[in-house]
């Protein structure tokens, strides 16, 4: 009995607590699972952009001189796949478990040549290279005149006398599943940002 008389008394909260408390619960319940929602799709949004990135748009880093003054070592560029180059290009491709950027000199079944200065010829005609800072003979070990086989393209950096590429057998031509895509986009560093001419 005095169990009883000593005991605190009970205190039964109002209708008004009780909403309150139950409007609280609700909205608890109601931020997790709109924060768990919102989670899932930004995860989502990043997968499927990651994905669209590497099959169609892939984003490379530069490493190296041999596509200097055009592209120099630590730019970021963007690549678009595709098939359909023209001459002066910059492409990418895969050589030996890495990526090499070069640029399209010329295609299946044109005829290469260079002379003593650098100067390049296709099918007989001298080209036009506005992008090369310095011409150079470089480090050529094919018969010239060389005709590209079919299937593949002709591929040289604009360092000429440092760039290793079609000219030497170690590089070869680059055939068709070998290419990444089209350099396109300059985005690092920012004050070179724009389109790779």
């Amino acid at each position: 009995m005095s169990n009883k008389k000593n005991r605190p008394p009970v205190e039964v909260p109002s209708v008004a607590q009780l909403e309150k408390e139950l409007q609280r619960e609700r909205y608890r319940r109601n931020y997790g699972r709109v924060l768990r929602s919102t989670l899932f799709t930004l995860v989502s949004v990043a997968a499927v952009a990651i994905l669209i990135a590497m099959l169609f748009m892939p984003v490379l880093q530069i490493y190296g001189s041999s596509m200097s003054p055009c592209l120099e070592d630590g730019d970021i560029v963007v690549t678009v796949k595709r098939s359909d180059f023209q001459q002066g290009d910059v492409i990418s491709f895969y050589y030996n478990n890495k990526i090499l950027v070069k640029r399209v000199i010329a295609f299946p079944g044109d005829w290469v040549n260079m002379d003593a200065e650098g100067n390049v010829f296709v099918n007989g005609q001298k080209l036009d290279e506005p992008y090369l800072a310095d011409k150079a003979y470089g480090d050529v070990n094919i018969q010239l005149p060389y005709q590209v086989p079919e299937g593949k393209y002709f591929v040289m950096g604009d360092h000429r006398s440092t760039s290793a590429d079609s000219r030497n057998t170690a590089v070869g031509c680059v055939a068709e599943e070998q290419i990444v895509g089209k350099m396109v986009l300059r985005v690092w560093p920012f004050r070179a940002f724009g389109t790779i001419e």
